[in-house]
């Protein structure tokens, strides 16, 4: 039976993509960016907590000279690393960037809740850390940011691998020392508090919550284990060739990869199938590939 195509049908659905693309791109830089601008505007600074990156370094103006606003100083801030992101990571992160940068500015000079009435300072800077952190996690699922040393973690995430929380963290505590002599000492502890959860949650919100693990299983029935991957977990499954250290037998190794969630199931799998099976369990980031996440480009 033959199939109509009618003329421009394959580049509307190229601009119904892009629309799509674009409209979840501003929407996750928006959320992300009011997110934070309601945390920092209802904790962070009816406390006098501190921050990282060019918000800590806005923050620590406004502390200092309250006629400088924080969504204004931060603009101008920005303009150095927006150099950085034209030149050295895309003209399509720059460009969103740009947005982002502009609504938090605004966000920041304008929305401003009440402040959330929570005595222990500790979970203060929890709360603030979670609320933080999740907006910023979500403007990193972009393919922007909101500027900032954002844009910065972005560079070396892409440049060099580093995880992006740990930039962030790593950033943030140096603007945090450099401003405690501004401070009380343990207003700097709380805050710091506040980074080091903010870091744990944009890695969970960059990363997603159900981590993957990379399994190794060596085994005298490893072909039979691969069959019961591939068809019960509907998992792929790669077969190496190895050679014991001692025996000097040759051994068949899987290498397989698992979400956190059907890590039992995999266990249960291989050890009905071969008790003495040795397993091995790592830790991974990130996973790109079929049947995984998709490599995202800035």
């Amino acid at each position: 039976m033959a199939t109509t195509v009618f003329p421009g049908e394959g580049n509307f659905q190229k601009t119904a993509r892009s629309t799509n693309t674009l409209l979840v791109n501003l929407g996750l830089i928006s959320v992300g960016s009011l997110l934070f601008a309601i945390g920092m505007n209802t904790i962070m600074v009816p406390r006098n907590f501190l921050c990282g990156g060019l918000t800590g370094i806005a923050l620590l103006l406004n502390y200092r000279f309250s006629f400088m606003d924080i969504g204004v100083v931060y603009f101008v801030l920005n303009i150095p690393l927006i150099l950085l992101g034209w030149l050295h990571i895309s003209r399509r992160f720059v460009l969103y960037s740009l947005f982002g940068i502009f609504f938090f500015s605004v966000a920041a000079s304008v929305v401003k809740p009440p402040a959330v009435q929570v005595q222990d300072p500790m979970l203060a800077a929890l709360l603030a850390g979670v609320i933080c952190g999740a907006g910023s996690g979500l403007i990193l699922r972009s393919v922007g940011s909101a500027g900032g040393f954002d844009i910065l973690a972005v560079y070396l995430h892409k440049r060099f691998g580093y995880r992006m929380g740990a930039v962030t963290f790593g950033i943030n505590t140096a603007v945090i020392i450099a401003g405690v002599h501004l401070h009380d000492i343990n207003v700097a502890l709380y805050s710091i508090v506040l980074l080091f959860t903010s870091g744990r949650v944009i890695d969970c919100v960059v990363s997603g919550f159900n981590m993957r693990k990379s399994v190794m299983i060596v085994s005298d029935r490893a072909e039979s284990i691969a069959d019961d991957i591939i068809c019960r977990l509907r998992r792929g499954v790669t077969i190496l060739n190895g050679e014991g250290g001692y025996s000097r037998q040759q051994k068949k190794i899987l290498l397989t990869v698992s979400p956190l969630t059907d890590l039992p199931k995999l266990k249960e799998l291989v050890l009905h199938s071969d008790p003495e099976a040795f397993i091995i369990v790592h830790n991974t980031m990130e996973v790109f590939g079929k049947q995984h996440s998709a490599v995202k480009v800035y």
